[in-house]
């Protein structure tokens, strides 16, 4: 009977495991529908009533295809490139554009990572990195300035892009909002119970880089964030250098829209970056 009992142990126990070992591997080969969310084209309103913008096309130095919005501005208090987060397509940050342009007064571009959108491809870590270096490359040859006079937005998964961006090539400034330190530390916080830190591919180690960015920081977080949790906020803040600011917003969720008395921060801090020398 005990060894009836110990072999139907072991046979559940093996049962497991191979259950555990097909979850691994299937989240290896899934890994980047677990995190990239395109919206492609024709889906969104690709006309918007009120918003005064130019289609912008561009190519990836690997020649795909990419599409976003060029919002310009008469007389612009900065010029901002504008990394959206890993879901939908630029015609979901629709009142987000028309914000920065009337209330913040910015000339803006705001593009589509390859898969989202009219933007071509699929969606990699390689691949998301080249085309916002493309996307910066357009706009700072559409304003006719340096690319390094242009100031860096990106919103969650796109502050990860905004810190690679200004790392390694430098920056206006730097403006995240929503952001964290590693697509590995969010994984491990979603699913602690696999080796992510192993196996994942796909890094976007914000908090691995931010350090290399030598120019000034503001940064917002939402307190009631519950797919972000502010602390990957604050780790991320952490590893950056001065000047830098923290803006911890309470009754914020991860996709609210930016409260008012941000929008004002934003605006000052851009009126201060625009009396500093250049880079």
């Amino acid at each position: 009977m005990r060894v009836c009992q110990k072999i139907s142990l072991k046979a559940t126990l093996c049962w497991l495991l191979a259950g555990y070992l097909l979850i691994v591997v299937a989240m290896m080969f899934l890994e980047k529908s677990f995190i990239f969310f395109p919206t492609p084209y024709p889906e969104g309103d690709w006309q918007p009533s009120g918003l005064d913008f130019e289609d912008a096309w561009f190519e990836a130095p690997d020649g795909t295809r990419l599409h976003g919005w060029y919002v310009p501005h008469e007389n612009p208090r900065a010029v901002v490139l504008f990394c959206h987060g890993n879901a939908g397509n630029v015609t979901h940050r629709i009142n987000m554009l028309q914000t920065l342009h009337d209330r913040v007064g910015v000339s803006v571009l705001i593009f589509d990572y390859r898969g989202y959108g009219r933007s071509d491809g699929k969606p990699d870590e390689p691949g998301i990195l080249a085309d916002a270096r493309a996307a910066r490359a357009w706009l700072a040859e559409r304003e006719n300035i340096d690319e390094k006079d242009v100031v860096l937005l990106g919103r969650s998964i796109g502050g990860t892009v905004a810190v690679d961006l200004a790392a390694r090539d430098g920056a206006r400034a730097l403006v995240l909002e929503g952001a964290f330190t590693s697509i590995t530390d969010v994984a491990a916080y979603y699913y602690p119970w696999l080796p992510v830190r192993l196996f994942l591919r796909t890094r976007l180690d914000a908090a691995g880089k931010i350090a290399d960015y030598h120019g000034p920081l503001l940064q917002s977080h939402g307190k009631a964030d519950t797919i972000i949790p502010i602390r990957f906020g604050r780790r991320l803040f952490e590893a950056a250098g001065e000047p830098k600011r923290f803006i911890a917003m309470s009754n914020v969720d991860h996709n609210d829209p930016q409260p008012a008395a941000y929008y004002d921060e934003l605006v000052h801090f851009l009126e201060v970056i625009s009396k500093r020398p250049k880079p």
